[in-house]
């Protein structure tokens, strides 16, 4: 049971909960308001590794969303963040975008196409079957392999998109090696962004479309979580998980409406 009202922080996704592509989803608006008209934190954390925060607020300003650039968190930043601890100043091979190149700078790491500490793969149109091939003999040479999420697939306008998990894929069956992945639901992805909010878990709402990695990561974090049917998961596909979210819902929209309600 949700008592929206009486919860102090939100960590909501992005892909298929605030937008797909570039069109903004139904009530999306009207959910920002709500949480700025009372005073809730709240927190864009996203598997996306493409984009850095200040993208994805420039991005929610061209659909008319004013969101400040502290409210988002990103696969990509979690991934430099584990590896800034794992190995300060490692060198990478890093198939991906502005995002998680960004992150890996900023981090302290440094570019090596010949005999790097990590491989380290997001989504990314730089992808290609020679920098796949390139990617593999690096990880059976030696270096260990490195996800920024598990998603398989995002949703954008007129379909899907194949993901950072899709991607990792063919890297692990050629060399035998399993990757590990930073994004959701890593427990370490999850505790950062409550510790952003400043929220204990029993505060925090999770909201997301995806029952293998938004609602897992709330169940195992300890928060009640919320899943919208506006993104990849259906009714009948929660059927088939051994675990339900708390709440399932169409979009983010009604949760001001039911804000008071205990559901």
């Amino acid at each position: 049971m949700i008592n929206f009202s009486e919860k102090k922080g939100f960590i909501c996704d992005m892909d298929g909960v605030i937008y797909h592509g570039n069109q903004i989803l139904p009530g999306v608006a009207e959910f920002i308001e709500w949480l700025h008209r009372e005073k809730k934190e709240y927190l864009f954390l996203t598997n996306n590794s493409g984009y850095t925060p200040r993208e994805l607020q420039q991005k929610l300003g061209r659909m008319g969303l004013e969101v400040s650039e502290e409210h988002f968190y990103t696969s990509a930043l979690a991934t430099a963040e584990f590896l800034k601890r794992q190995a300060p100043g490692c060198s990478v091979y890093a198939i991906g975008e502005a995002g998680l190149l960004n992150a890996l700078y900023d981090a302290g790491m440094t570019m090596n196409d010949v005999n790097p500490d990590y491989v380290v793969i997001g989504e990314g149109k730089s992808y290609s079957l020679d920098t796949l091939t390139k990617a593999t003999n690096l990880v059976m040479r030696g270096a260990k392999l490195i996800g920024a999420n598990t998603d398989v697939s995002g949703p954008i306008e007129g379909g899907i998109s194949p993901a950072c998990g899709a991607l990792v894929a063919p890297i692990e069956l050629a060399t035998g090696k399993r990757a590990y992945f930073c994004g959701k639901p890593n427990p370490l992805m999850m505790r950062t962004g409550l510790r952003m909010l400043g929220c204990h878990s029993h505060e925090a709402v999770i909201v997301g479309d995806r029952m293998d990695t938004d609602i897992i990561a709330g169940l195992e974090s300890g928060a009640d979580t919320v899943l919208v049917l506006s993104g990849v998961s259906t009714r009948e596909t929660i059927k088939t998980y051994a675990y339900q979210p708390t709440v399932i819902l169409d979009g983010v929209g009604e949760i001001p409406r039911l804000a008071g309600q205990v559901i």
